[in-house]
């Protein structure tokens, strides 16, 4: 048994036991991959995968029972060179994140400059996506640290901790009549056109709610997942906007104005995720620590590296 078998077994089940795309995927070729997976079956005495002719259908029950300690197995082997890592080079490496668009675009900038600042020779790729993409990419240990408002507090293989909290504002033009108003309410705001993230985004299901609660059945004539593409179809007078407030740039945004909506909408918390059973280098843990200095750092390196 050899660390390529298992790289295999377990990139056979992320490309849908597709044995080009596992070559591709692996840099080797697919009478390789064949090859390993038959002596790896051979050796441990039981068929892992269902098969079609040549072709990989699916996991056998022992194939099932595997694949989570292939997964731990691996994860561990990259934990020993990640521990080895720090000890030899402290300061300098390679950290993931992976994130939403908004907190991407409005969140993170300090940070991440706070953060090259104080690590110049750690190679940072921020990777924006989806919450679904975002932890799919936690759990195959593609990103060290994933942040976002959905999703990532529901998944038991993550540990997620609250990073901050935020609410979404009302956009309008300037002249708009929502702007006259003394008291915005949820009545007066479904009586226009809305434009406001994609569902699953940015905290749309709150923003769902509250519109539910008040058995209210606004118009969404449009929905994205980057605030600049629904500020841009607010000036050009589609409808008006729901963004998240921090969003909004009154220097950059001299078209628009933000109308305070937090008695509107509940309030979203952004979270920020690790993969259980990973160690983390030091300066992941600082990164945590510039993003939300409220996070205990031992709560976190206790739920970071607990499987």
């Amino acid at each position: 048994m050899n660390f390529q078998q298992l790289r295999i077994v377990r990139e056979a089940v992320r490309q849908d036991f597709n044995l080009t795309e596992v070559a591709n995927a692996l840099f080797t070729s697919q009478p390789g991959v064949s090859k390993h997976i038959k002596d790896l079956e051979e050796e441990i005495g039981v068929e892992l995968f269902v098969r079609r002719g040549k072709r990989l259908l699916g996991l056998t029950p022992p194939g099932k029972e595997l694949v989570p300690v292939v997964e731990r197995i691996l994860r561990d082997t990259q934990n020993l060179k990640n521990i080895a890592d720090q000890y030899a080079s402290r300061e300098q490496g390679n950290l993931t994140i992976a994130t939403t668009h908004t907190q991407a675009r409005y969140a993170l900038p300090e940070v991440i400059k706070q953060f090259k600042e104080r690590y110049p020779k750690v190679h940072l790729t921020l990777h924006q996506g989806g919450p679904a993409e975002i932890t799919e990419m936690l759990m195959q240990g593609t990103a060290d640290i994933g942040i976002a408002t959905e999703g990532l507090h529901v998944a038991p293989a993550l540990a997620a901790f609250p990073s901050y909290t935020w609410h979404h504002g009302i956009i309008v033009p300037h002249d708009h009549p929502l702007t006259q108003l003394k008291g915005l309410t949820l009545e007066a705001v479904a009586e226009y056109p809305i434009i406001s993230y994609n569902e699953g985004y940015t905290g749309r299901a709150q923003v769902d709610r509250a519109f539910q609660k008040a058995d209210l059945n606004p118009d969404f004539v449009l929905s994205a997942i980057d605030a600049d593409v629904i500020k841009t179809y607010v000036e050009v007078g589609l409808g008006i906007g729901i963004i998240a407030s921090m969003a909004f740039n009154p220097a950059k945004d001299t078209g628009l104005k933000l109308l305070n909506a937090d008695h509107l909408f509940e309030k979203n918390t952004t979270y920020l995720a690790v993969h259980r059973g990973t160690f983390l280098r030091e300066y992941a843990h600082q990164f945590v620590l510039m993003l939300a200095p409220e996070i205990d750092e031992g709560a976190l390196r206790a739920a970071a590296e607990s499987a």
